[in-house]
């Protein structure tokens, strides 16, 4: 099985345990212009769970003694944050969430190109040839289902896309807004390579499963709390989400994956452009590269795949090879992203449910 990246499926590379240090040498392969200035520390716009946000920034920090502070973002909001404060960023570096929101900053050029140079241990399936962006974890999209739910309303656990349009499940899927979240743009722009580049196609997909969901969540993370508390029978998220939530002892949750394929999210890292901070920022992203960074994540209840090679992998991260996963095109997701998820709201959010 392979997780694609942009045009092509690439297969994953074994994982074996190493150590990717950053020292002094970095910034001597990567200098600092004469231009920039740093205080020391760096601002992360940070598009992955709060649990891991706070581990990855205290781990930067301890590493390197430079202070890292971070706000939690999805990634429409991120977006949205970069773009408001393009004349004065607020950020230094973008951390987390999938890469086609990435690729919607850099056709807003949001995104300074920094190629690190531990980029070099990372697959290129898995970052920007430009260096606007590099991935640094690999997650799959699936279905998060409360079995209990289910067994009450006699259906079964969700095995493919058109499962979602039961009528029994009506007002009982939780997903997110693809305007805010990463994650429903993935679900959607899945539908767009599943009907083969239609997205008038998969807009019909999307209106028909309208009236079967709950409320469309801001964060993508939301569904996984939703089917735990039994709000919903099925939450459309990344599966890491959903067996983190089983971490918490909701033990009724279960993950499945569509046999007509899934989509996926490469998650980033990429230099904010006019950083205040931009010598701390490109130490931030280049430890962020390291197996030793990318192997803090499970610890912080973050079941992602890794993109570096050498670090492990945790035995709770899905079994990729056993999942059927779509060619997802990062860079036409991202530059469809605007008008899509526009087209979205007026055309399947607003729409009444019967």
């Amino acid at each position: 099985m392979a997780v694609p990246y942009s045009r092509t499926v690439g297969a994953l590379s074994a994982a074996a345990v190493a150590l990717v240090v950053l020292s002094a040498c970095a910034r001597t392969d990567s200098p600092a212009s004469p231009s920039d200035k740093d205080t020391g520390k760096v601002t992360v716009a940070c598009g992955a769970t709060e649990e891991w946000c706070t581990a990855m920034t205290a781990a930067f920090t301890r590493k390197t003694g430079i202070k890292a502070e971070y706000v939690r973002l999805s990634s429409g909001e991120a977006v949205a944050r970069i773009q408001a404060g393009k004349a004065n960023p607020e950020f230094d570096v973008w951390h987390g969430g999938p890469a086609d929101g990435y690729a919607a900053a850099v056709a807003q050029q949001l995104l300074e190109n920094y190629v690190s140079p531990n980029a070099a241990a990372i697959p290129d399936r898995y970052k920007d040839p430009a260096g606007s962006w590099t991935g640094v974890y690999v997650g799959l999209l699936g279905f998060c289902s409360n079995t209990k739910i289910l067994a009450e309303k006699h259906v079964a656990v969700p095995q493919s896309w058109q499962d979602l349009l039961n009528p029994a499940l009506k007002r009982d899927i939780g997903i997110a807004h693809p305007s805010t979240s990463g994650t429903a743009y993935t679900a959607m722009w899945t539908q767009v390579a599943l009907h083969h580049g239609d997205q008038d196609a998969a807009l019909g997909y999307m209106k028909q499963l309208h009236p079967n969901v709950l409320q469309y969540s801001k964060s993508g993370a939301a569904p996984a709390q939703q089917a735990a508390r039994g709000e919903v029978g099925v939450g459309v998220i990344f599966s890491h989400d959903c067996v983190a939530a089983q971490e918490q002892g909701f033990k009724d949750l279960t993950v499945s994956f569509p046999a007509e394929g899934t989509g996926y999210e490469v998650g980033g890292v990429a230099l904010v452009k006019g950083a205040h901070n931009p010598v701390s920022a490109r130490e931030y992203i280049d430890w962020a590269l390291t197996a030793e960074a990318q192997e803090i994540g499970p610890a912080a209840k973050a079941y992602q795949a890794p993109t570096n090679p050498t670090a492990k992998v945790s035995d709770k991260t899905a079994d990729l090879s056993k999942v059927k996963v779509i060619d997802y095109d990062v860079d036409a997701a991202g530059k469809a992203k605007k008008d899509l998820t526009k087209r979205f709201d007026t055309e399947v959010a607003s729409a009444p449910k019967a």
